[in-house]
C-alpha cells in the first residue's frame, strides 16, 4: 500500500456544515414544510376572521373608522325582527334542504352502487349540477321561477290544463322560500350522492353474503349493515353539507336578493346587505359573527361522527 493511499484511508470523516445539520433536524424540517401553508392560513383566514370579530364590537361604517362599542351591536340584533327572521329562515332552509339532499342523495348512491349499464356515464351526469357555477344555476332557476315565462307554469297551464294562472314562485314569502330550498337541493344532491357512493363501495360484500345466508330482508341489510357502516362518512358529509347550506350566499342573493320584503334573507345575505350596500360594517360583522355558534354545532356533530368510527374499529372512545 502506498503512502498516498494510507493517508487517504486514515483521513478523518468531514462533519457536515451547520446548514445540512439544520435541515436534517426533523422539527425544523417539519416547521419549514408547514410554514407556507401556515402563512396562507394566517393571511387569508386568521386575519379576516380576527378583523371581522373586531369590527363586530365597533360602530365602523364605510369611510369612517369606528369606536369600540362592546356588545351594543349584538344587543341591537336581539331586538331586530329582521335578524330573527333571518335566523329562523337560515335554520329552516338548512334543515329542510339537508334532509332533502340526503334522502335523494342516499337513494341515488344506493342505486348507483348496483350493477347498471352505463354506470360511469350516469355518475358523470349526476355530477353536472355540482360542476355548474352557482351563479349560472341561480340564473337558470330564476328563469324557471319567472312569473311570466316559467316552464313549470307553461306545462301546468298551457299543456296539461291543471291551473288557470301562472305560478308566482318568487312573489310572496313562503313560495319564494320553498323555491330557494328546491334549488339548493338540486345543487347539493351530487355532492351527497357521490360521497355516500364512495362510502358504500368500502363495505365488504361478504357482510351482505352472510346476511343473505341468514335469510335477511333488504331492509334488514340496510338497517344493520349499510347504515351503521356508512354512519361515519354520513356524519362528515352531513357536517359539510350543513356548513355549506347555512352559509349559502350566491344562490339566494342571485335569485331573490333576500326578497320579497326581506323574507328570504339568510344570515349571510343579511350581513352583506347591512355591511356593504347599507354601509354599516360593524353591524354586518356582528350578523356574520352570530353565525359562529351554529357552525360550531355542526363541527361538534362531525366529531361525534368520528367517535363512532373508533367504535367500529374496536377502539375506545376518548
Amino acid at each position: 500500500m502506498s503512502a498516498t493511499t494510507a493517508l487517504a484511508w486514515n483521513r478523518p470523516n468531514q462533519q457536515p456544515n451547520w446548514l445540512v445539520r439544520l435541515f436534517d433536524w426533523k422539527p425544523f424540517l417539519a416547521f419549514a414544510c408547514l410554514l407556507p401553508a401556515a402563512g396562507l392560513l394566517l393571511v387569508f383566514l386568521t386575519y379576516p376572521l380576527g378583523l371581522g370579530i373586531w369590527l363586530a364590537f365597533t360602530d365602523t361604517t364605510i369611510g369612517r373608522s369606528g369606536y369600540w362599542v362592546g356588545l351594543e351591536n349584538f344587543q341591537y340584533l336581539l331586538e331586530d325582527p329582521l335578524w330573527w327572521n333571518a335566523v329562523f329562515y337560515s335554520v329552516f332552509y338548512t334543515g329542510i334542504a339537508t334532509i332533502g339532499k340526503f334522502a335523494l342523495g342516499l337513494w341515488l348512491a344506493l342505486l348507483l352502487n348496483n350493477h347498471l349499464p352505463f354506470k360511469s356515464l350516469l355518475r358523470a351526469i349526476i355530477l353536472l349540477p355540482w360542476i355548474v357555477p352557482t351563479v349560472l344555476s341561480a340564473i337558470a332557476f330564476w328563469w324557471i321561477y319567472d312569473p311570466q315565462f316559467s316552464i313549470i307554469s307553461f306545462l301546468l297551464v298551457e299543456k296539461l290544463g291543471l291551473l288557470n294562472n301562472n305560478i308566482d314562485f318568487l312573489g310572496s314569502a313562503w313560495p319564494a322560500r320553498f323555491s330557494l330550498i328546491a334549488a339548493n337541493i338540486w345543487r347539493g344532491i351530487p355532492f351527497v350522492a357521490i360521497s355516500l357512493l364512495a362510502g358504500l363501495q368500502t363495505i365488504s360484500p361478504s357482510l351482505y353474503e352472510a346476511a343473505l345466508l341468514d335469510g335477511s330482508t333488504a331492509w334488514q341489510r340496510f338497517r344493520f349493515i349499510t347504515f351503521p357502516m356508512l354512519l361515519p362518512i354520513l356524519a362528515i358529509v352531513m357536517t359539510f353539507s350543513i356548513i355549506f347550506t347555512f352559509t349559502d350566499f350566491q344562490l339566494v342573493y342571485a335569485i331573490t336578493r333576500g326578497g320579497p320584503v326581506n323574507s328570504t334573507h339568510l344570515l349571510a345575505t343579511l350581513a352583506f346587505q347591512r355591511g356593504i350596500p347599507g354601509g354599516q360594517l360593524g353591524e354586518g360583522a356582528a350578523i356574520a359573527v352570530s353565525m359562529i355558534p351554529f357552525l360550531v354545532f355542526a363541527t361538534l356533530f362531525s366529531y361525534f361522527g368520528l367517535a363512532r368510527r373508533k367504535w367500529q374499529q374496536g377502539e375506545g372512545n376518548d
